[in-house]
């Protein structure tokens, strides 16, 4: 099905603000006073949660342009990404204006009672780092570096994960399905990674026989 770039565009458009909707919501909800009786943690938690949505939605582009044979897929792959950056740093914000209100202080008094917050701080600089290379223009720049850097995004989903699961600690069930489907998305990336080594190994050993 063809579509022109101006049609492309307003699609873009339109799923921008379907990403954005969670974060308007949330600043409703917090306006409102609907965030219950710790709303600072409610928004703390919601910002994580979407983060990690959005790592995941950016994670399954791939295998879905391999099931649907389409390519178009991947034209939504940035922005998932940029819009992972965008509620993993908010989260982070909440975390360290409103619950800490900027205490450098306490912040290294939590960290050892908290190591689960180094774990979401080394995701977070994954994240900043895949952030500021996401352009074309780096991309022309590092070349084929910049295929091995993003793919420390498969890092930042599975430190994203420990993260949660660190965090709530007892009531794992949530991060238990975050947890099977980027078990699915990587196992997805693996077999294909190991597929194509094996292709490659007996194409190189077809080679030399012949």
């Amino acid at each position: 099905m063809y579509i022109s770039k101006r049609g492309w565009s307003f699609i873009k458009i339109i799923i921008f603000f379907l990403c954005l909707s969670p974060f308007l919501l949330l600043i409703n909800d917090t306006i409102q006073d609907q965030l219950g009786a710790n709303p600072i943690q409610a928004l703390h938690f919601n910002l994580g949660d979407w983060a990690l949505r959005f790592l995941c939605i950016g994670l399954a582009l791939k295998p879905l342009k391999r099931l649907t044979k389409q390519s178009w897929p991947l034209r939504f792959r940035r922005m998932m990404g940029l819009f992972t950056f965008f509620y993993a740093s908010s989260h982070f914000l909440v975390y360290i204006v409103l619950d800490l209100s900027l205490s450098w202080e306490e912040f290294v008094d939590e960290v050892p009672k908290s190591p689960y917050i180094l774990v979401g701080l080394f995701t977070y600089l994954l994240l900043i780092a895949l952030a500021i290379t996401s352009t074309k223009a780096m991309q022309k720049r590092l070349g084929k570096r910049w295929v091995q850097l993003h793919k420390l995004v498969y890092v930042a989903g599975i430190s994203a994960v420990i993260h949660y699961l660190w965090l709530v600690k007892s009531d794992i069930g949530e991060p238990l399905i975050y947890a099977s489907i980027m078990f699915v998305l990587l196992g997805f990336r693996l077999q294909n990674y190991i597929k194509n080594r094996k292709a490659v190994a007996a194409l190189v050993k077809q080679r030399s026989t012949t």
